[in-house]
């Protein structure tokens, strides 16, 4: 098998994840629930993963970083609880997906939010065009930090810059892990981030950096092991935002994941995967009727994600042949992202996308550019 699907999910894992989650899953106790070992040594393990994600965001204060199932509950959890009001205007990226565009739909259609499209320029987004669209009404900012279907990159700390005291809440579902960000928690409001992906945890983790002097109302409220006297849910962060028991065994292998990230240097992960992407990109340059989507070579302006159609060929079926034939995993469709395939003009049939991840090897890439030109010519003849 050669899987080149680590934009759904990174595999495979490291044995230290793997290992991490088999030991949490055979501990006896909750975290903050109990004053007995167990429960002290889970709670140690939340702490662990907590200070590790902060490490790889340069976070100033961890008890502000926020777990929570997935990325998509953390951007649900930043937009509902900022309290924004019908009239007040929101401006997104085009290349948003589904867990920002279908939570903003959402607050248009039930309170009246105004919410505005960035168009991106020759498929990647400009901090200019933001600038000029700011209202006095604009009360957030909304951006994919990078596309899921086209590897588009968005230039996240300028448009920051731009947007000035606005909020900027940021989806780093693509790109934590995969590209140097520990200059990102002194400028970013509100992060949002997915275990899964580059941080090579297990599914069910992510999480939300909320930036001091930043409140949210929560999402839900429960039961959270502090304050337990009160039928008032705790206004302190993490507490505020964490309802319920943590997924510890999930946290436990996101502790190692970023762990084996940060061992093996975010630096050289994006060095590897931009050779990959590199080294794809030039092979398949010359292969009759395909179409590549996103940026082109050099200048760091994308992600080791790339989409791309081949004449002839549907999307799913290309994907299917690519599978049978030589064992290579993509995935095809819209990626739950109709809005960047509306401006790629692929709406609605979508694209094949391959992810490469710091696991992936040269000799990979070059047998999948192989089958794209073996596939182009079968369908041509």
């Amino acid at each position: 098998m050669i899987y080149f699907d680590n934009a759904a999910t990174s595999f495979p894992k490291p044995v230290a994840v793997i290992e991490a989650v088999v030991a949490a899953l055979k501990a006896p106790a909750s975290p903050g629930r109990s004053g007995h070992t167990p429960s002290l040594e889970a709670s140690r393990t939340v702490h662990r993963a907590r200070k590790a994600v902060t490490k790889i965001f340069g976070l100033s204060d961890n008890s502000r970083l926020v777990f929570t199932p997935n990325v998509s509950w953390a951007i649900n959890a930043a937009l509902s609880g900022l309290g924004l009001e019908r009239g007040d205007h929101v401006l997104s990226g085009a290349l948003e997906h589904n867990s920002t565009a279908r939570p903003l739909a959402r607050l248009v259609k039930e309170i009246g939010l105004d919410w505005e499209v960035v168009p991106p320029r020759d498929g990647a987004m400009v901090a200019s065009d933001f600038a000029a669209r700011l209202r006095p009404q604009t009360k957030l900012v909304v951006l994919n930090h990078a596309s899921n279907v086209s590897g588009a990159l968005a230039p996240a700390l300028e448009i920051k810059e731009v947007v000035g005291e606005i909020p900027l809440l940021l989806d780093a579902a693509q790109t934590a892990g995969a590209i140097p960000m520990t200059d990102y928690g002194s400028k970013i409001d509100l992060l949002a981030f997915t275990g899964h992906k580059g941080l090579q945890g297990p599914t069910g983790t992510g999480g939300l950096w909320v930036r001091p002097g930043l409140e949210l109302r929560p999402l839900a409220v429960g039961g959270s092991g502090s304050r337990s006297e009160s039928l008032e849910h705790p206004d302190f962060l993490p507490d505020a935002l964490e309802t319920g028991t943590a997924n510890t065994h999930g946290l436990a292998g996101l502790a190692a994941g970023v762990e084996w990230v940060l061992a093996t240097g975010v630096e050289a992960i994006r060095a590897r995967e931009e050779q990959l992407t590199t080294n794809f990109l030039e092979k398949v340059a010359g292969i009759d009727g395909i179409q590549l989507f996103g940026p082109g070579l050099g200048g760091g302006q994308r992600v080791s994600t790339v989409s791309f159609n081949l004449s002839g060929w549907s999307s799913s079926d290309l994907a299917a042949a690519l599978e049978k034939n030589y064992g290579i995993m993509a995935r095809a469709g819209l990626h739950c992202a109709p809005l960047t395939h509306q401006h790629l003009g692929t709406f609605p049939g979508g694209s094949v996308r391959f992810s490469f991840g710091p696991q992936n090897t040269v000799s990979e890439v070059i047998i999948a550019a192989d089958a794209l030109n073996e596939l182009a010519l079968a369908r041509r003849n």
